[in-house]
């Protein structure tokens, strides 16, 4: 066995492992903070199922983004929905045998990668040259955006320049899932976008990629407006009690 597939197999384990429990505990994190205000960004639903109807809004259409700016909205909606469907793409190496709307996608997964490097190449440009955008912009913002570039164009590489062992790379990854290592080839290309894929499930907890799932916990969207309705109290562990003062 090979040292890029037993260093491989223990690096995406650990990834794994990172952007799991990373992950899990800032959401639980985020669901133990309290809200001490009631702060709907007006107009605002007045019930929960409107609430709910406010976020699917905003979580698949970016509604709010869209009223903002609509370049922007266009650029981050185009990325967004081409990472979608490349990582519904990658699907094929990961089940066997491979469900029949995955394959009826793989043309529109590589077309979806040139669409997200465009978009992320967009917002790139924006953060370059827009004077308000570049000042608030840190290292951070343009790791992450170089990050998922390279991501991308390193897996287009593979599929029309340098390509490699498809199905070996499947038996890799089937066999990760059952903790039975196979070979991985040791093409260039291929070990690139491995490594950055696997950085990026590293950085992910502690990045502001966290916005994914953190949007469903933001007070100006997932409360209802009804403070006439309904009175507002905030939730405080007995964590964050202050304690009792001590008898004199």
């Amino acid at each position: 066995m090979s040292f890029a597939t037993v260093f491989f197999a223990l690096l995406f384990y650990a990834a794994t492992a990172i952007f799991l429990i990373g992950v899990g505990m800032r959401i639980a994190r985020y669901a133990r903070a309290p809200a001490p205000l009631k702060i709907p960004t007006t107009p605002a639903p007045t019930t929960r199922t409107g609430v709910v109807g406010r976020m699917v809004t905003e979580v698949v259409f970016f509604h709010s983004l869209f009223k903002a700016n609509k370049w922007i909205w266009i650029l981050g909606w185009v990325f967004h929905l081409a990472l979608l469907l490349v990582l519904l793409r990658h699907l094929r190496y990961f089940i066997e045998p491979v469900w029949t709307w995955v394959v009826l996608i793989q043309p529109f997964g590589v077309y979806a990668g040139f669409a997200m490097i465009a978009g992320l190449a967009g917002l790139w440009v924006r953060r370059l040259f827009v004077e308000r955008i570049r000042y608030i912009s840190s290292p951070s913002d343009h790791l992450m955006l170089a990050l998922l570039i390279a991501i991308a164009a390193s897996g287009l590489g593979m599929k029309y320049i340098w390509h490699t062992d498809i199905p070996a790379v499947k038996m890799f990854f089937m066999g990760l899932m059952r903790f039975d290592f196979h070979p991985l080839p040791t093409d260039p290309m291929l070990l690139i976008h491995l490594s950055l894929v696997a950085a990026l499930m590293i950085i992910f907890p502690f990045s502001k990629l966290l916005h994914a799932p953190g949007v469903f916990f933001s007070p100006t969207r997932n409360q209802a407006d009804n403070p006439r309705e309904r009175r507002h109290v905030t939730w405080i562990s007995s964590a964050e009690k202050p304690a009792a003062p001590a008898e004199q």
